[in-house]
């Protein structure tokens, strides 16, 4: 209790986006969506199927907007300056993929990208004043030294679900880096970009927007964790996804895969009739989780060592097997 009485607005619009949340955008209610949703008629203002967000058309002006950066080199901080031939590039993105524009504009053969997922937690920097330099606005918000130079703690911002343009800001961060990304590719070259749930959806109708519906190879669900995230709502989930396009998919003759080896070989040391597999533990490796705060979920298993079976409740020739580390955290 906080002492104040019931907001009403925000009650109504809490049972209104209960009742029918497709007439709610980025937590935001579209009135003439609601009206379609009711059966009213509405003036149809050239209907037709885009992608579309606040804030689009000035995602457009910053991929438009030349830059006058350059790249410094730093011999003391690399290794066979010389010999090498790869380069590592250290900074804001979007400035070094348009510096990048002279020299590299249709030379790279595979790009990957792996972009905040916008989970709420991660943090990702976007202008929000579009008539302003991108001088003015590093400076504006701090993000430089007394010697003008980024700083690293300041190239980031979280993009919070309570924003009003939660999505759009994502959207407006992704949209000149796909773009200036595309111009990179050879005509069969191919872009990489991992995603999961949050944004996948947005993401490909995005791709489908800058490289073509007809240039999309593929959605790959990556299995990153197959006991599943256990600090997921509902569901544990196990995957996540790479979507694939290319620039040109008349030009893109095959694709290969690439032989295993090392560990993901040596992992994978058991075999039946599906195939070789690995061994993983059933336990919750998350120490967060343990006897204190999650009292009912540690609990031993029985195993029966002749047979390999394993049982819940004790037995003969059964022993006890507690969910503790190598070290012996419980």
């Amino acid at each position: 209790m906080n002492g104040e009485s019931l907001n009403l607005t925000e009650d109504l619009i809490a049972q209104l986006q209960a009742i029918v949340p497709t007439a709610f955008s980025e937590g935001k209610l579209d009135v003439e969506k609601l009206k379609i949703l009711i059966g009213e008629e509405t003036v149809n203002k050239g209907e037709r199927y885009e992608l579309n967000w606040p804030g689009k058309t000035d995602a457009y002006k910053v991929l438009q907007r030349p830059t006058t950066e350059t790249l410094v080199p730093n011999p003391e901080d690399s290794i066979n300056w010389d010999e090498t031939e790869n380069v590592f590039i250290e900074g804001e993105n979007l400035a070094v993929l348009k510096v990048l524009q002279k020299s590299y504009y249709g030379k790279i053969k595979m790009i990957y990208i792996d972009p905040p997922y916008n989970t709420g937690s991660d943090s990702f920097i976007y202008p929000d004043k579009f008539s302003e330099t991108k001088e003015e606005y590093a400076q504006r918000i701090g993000d430089k030294d007394d010697e003008g130079y980024m700083m690293k703690e300041g190239m980031f911002r979280k993009n919070s679900k309570d924003s009003g343009h939660y999505h759009s800001n994502w959207l407006n961060m992704m949209l000149p880096r796909l773009h200036l990304a595309r111009n990179l590719l050879t005509d069969d070259g191919v872009i990489f970009v991992s995603i999961d749930d949050h944004e996948q959806s947005n993401l490909k109708l995005l791709m489908d927007q800058i490289f073509g519906e007809d240039n999309f190879i593929a959605s790959l669900s990556v299995k990153l964790n197959p006991r599943g995230r256990n600090l997921d709502k509902f569901i544990a989930k196990t995957h996540e996804y790479v979507l694939v396009y290319t620039r040109d998919s008349e030009n893109l003759s095959a694709m290969r895969g690439l032989e295993k080896s090392g560990d993901m070989v040596s992992e994978y040391n058991e075999e039946d009739e599906s195939g070789k597999f690995r061994k993983i533990g059933l336990r919750n490796r998350n120490q967060a989780f343990n006897p204190i705060t999650r009292p009912t979920l540690f609990f031993p298993l029985f195993v029966d060592k002749s047979s390999g079976m394993v049982f819940l409740e004790d037995g003969d020739n059964r022993t006890e097997v507690l969910p503790e580390t190598a070290d012996g955290v419980k």
